[in-house]
């Protein structure tokens, strides 16, 4: 598959986050689950690494027990179970690698790429806790409009020194003029949201244009959901650090 279906993938993934986020939380927890399970499985086979299924297994599961922790956690703790979940995820990591045996191919970059798989995972469950926090929506969609502007730009067949700097601009342009229109969030938080999720958003393709020989469904499914899900943490701790 062409490297650009990952952007595409990205841009769906988003529009279900965000639509989820406006019913009831259980709707949200049951995508949430979903989306852990698509980085899970994908995520191994965008790193071309052994114990697949394995791996798959271990992240998927670490990113739905935190997006359900975060369904049910009592306010204001809605994230307080994720590191208990990232740091399981990373324990079982290591005991796949174990039971895998020494002398074993891509044993380093299987452990590392694996633990990064867990965190984006787990790390998802921000999006669960932005809509629970206050039941104040608002600044789940300007992050939303600002990951939409990185994706959009991050299909341009550009080189990546001209679509970094761009994507990021553009989505700190856009976040404010989002808050002013959508709500009453300050420009300057609204700013950070932006800049700091294009931010991410744009290093994640870098890792595609590096990435070398061919994307199987699999592997675009999880680098389209991975970095999408992931952001959420990022949106939840910047509403409540700037905002709240």
């Amino acid at each position: 598959m062409k490297s650009w279906s990952i952007g595409v993938v990205g841009l769906a993934a988003l529009a279900v986050f965000v639509a989820s986020s406006y019913g009831p939380t259980e709707g949200l927890v049951a995508v949430g689950i979903l989306a852990s399970a698509a980085v899970g499985i994908g995520w191994p086979h965008f790193l071309a690494v052994p114990a697949k299924k394995t791996l798959a297994a271990v992240i998927g599961l670490s990113g739905a027990g935190s997006a359900l922790a975060a369904g049910l956690m009592p306010a204001p703790g809605f994230l307080d179970a994720t590191p208990a979940f990232i740091a399981a995820g990373v324990i079982a990591v290591f005991v796949v690698q174990l039971i895998r045996g020494t002398g074993q191919a891509q044993r380093l970059e299987s452990t590392l790429g694996s633990c990064a798989g867990v965190l984006l995972s787990c790390l998802g469950a921000g999006w669960i806790a932005g809509a629970r926090f206050n039941g104040i929506k608002e600044m789940v969609l300007v992050a939303a409009l600002s990951a939409a502007v990185a994706l959009l730009a991050g299909l341009l067949r550009w080189p990546d020194r001209v679509v970094a700097p761009l994507g990021i601009v553009a989505a700190g342009l856009v976040a404010p003029l989002a808050g002013l229109v959508f709500s009453n969030i300050a420009i300057v938080a609204a700013i950070v949201v932006g800049v700091a999720i294009a931010s991410v958003l744009v290093s994640f393709r870098r890792m595609v244009t590096l990435r070398l020989g061919r994307l199987n469904f699999p592997a675009v499914l999880g680098m389209g959901v991975a970095p999408v899900w992931a952001v959420g943490a990022l949106c939840y701790f910047i509403d409540k650090l700037l905002i709240y």
